[in-house]
């Protein structure tokens, strides 16, 4: 792959995670009053300023807010942190993840990201699910643990498979059944228990599509925090099959031309032709790079 940076959200400007200050409760408290704060509705929006602009809250101004604070990491010797909002000040503007990505410079869309993701798990993470006790968070509240059976819980990521598929001269692509009109998008799937990532590309694709694979390659990932996804983007031959979506995953399932495929790229489809996922997602980044020939399994 080039060295380009990639067209999608929640990579570029990532925060340097300081892994190893998550101990350091000392330096943890006296980085915090002066912390960049990005606070959180249970919904997993954030709050903003007028126009749905980011808003550059300290720590300091939010003291009650210490204790349920994630570490997100460091920029330019400034910690930023994570809060669920209480709720106090509910007429204030909030925005979603989606938005902000499009909008947001990329340092505070890919902080948001990681914000949404690691306080969705928090919420949803209260009690062990081992034995029932109520986890007291430690590692700047990467780390769960369980008094009652000494078990640790951490952050969970579901690892997924998102598939541009190709028989040399076309593109599979599949919709579901609540998606836009004409909206088309590549074919996608969770890892499961035992299984490889390419196996996982063989047996999604066949069961989304009856289309059979060859071969496939990585080419790239995407943090997906809707809610914990880590979204690994392959491209992958497969034989000229007719594509039989099934009825449990997918409304329709086809084949596009190059010639479609440009066309909607470059928005000339007139309101008729094929529309594809927005610039947000890899999805959209691997039917580009199929498109531009540069991606071969």
């Amino acid at each position: 792959m080039a060295d380009a940076p990639p067209g999608f959200a929640f990579v570029e400007g990532a925060l340097d995670r300081v892994e190893f200050l998550r101990t350091q409760s000392d330096r943890l408290a006296a980085l915090w009053p002066d912390a960049r704060l990005l606070r959180l509705d249970a919904e997993g929006r954030a709050l903003c300023g007028d126009g749905g602009t980011p808003v550059d809250e300290r720590g300091g101004d939010h003291p009650a807010l210490r204790a349920e604070a994630v570490l997100l990491g460091m920029d330019g010797g400034r910690a930023w942190f994570a809060a669920p909002d209480p709720g106090t000040d509910p007429g204030t503007p909030r925005v979603d993840l989606r938005t902000a990505a499009a909008s947001w410079p990329v340092r505070e869309a890919t902080a948001f990201a990681q914000a949404r993701a690691v306080l969705h798990w928090r919420a949803r993470h209260r009690y062990c699910g081992a034995c029932g006790t109520q986890l007291r968070f430690e590692r700047a509240g990467w780390l769960g643990r369980c008094d009652g059976c000494a078990s640790e819980h951490y952050p969970r990521t579901d690892p997924a498979v998102i598939v541009a598929v190709t028989d040399g001269e076309r593109l599979l692509l599949g919709r579901q059944a609540d998606w836009p009109p004409r909206r088309y998008s590549t074919l996608a799937g969770f890892v499961e228990p035992g299984e490889t990532l390419e196996q996982t590309v063989v047996r999604e694709v066949f069961e989304e599509s009856a289309v059979r694979v060859r071969r496939c390659r990585y080419l790239a990932s995407q943090p997906w925090p809707f809610p914990s996804s880590l979204m690994l983007g392959f491209i992958a031959d497969a034989e000229p099959d007719v594509p039989r979506p099934s009825d449990e995953e997918l409304e329709d399932a086809r084949w596009f031309t190059r010639e479609e495929v440009g066309d909607a790229l470059e928005g000339r489809t007139g309101g008729q032709g094929l529309l594809l996922s927005p610039r947000l997602s890899i999805s959209r980044w691997l039917v580009e790079a199929w498109y531009r020939g540069g991606a071969s399994a």
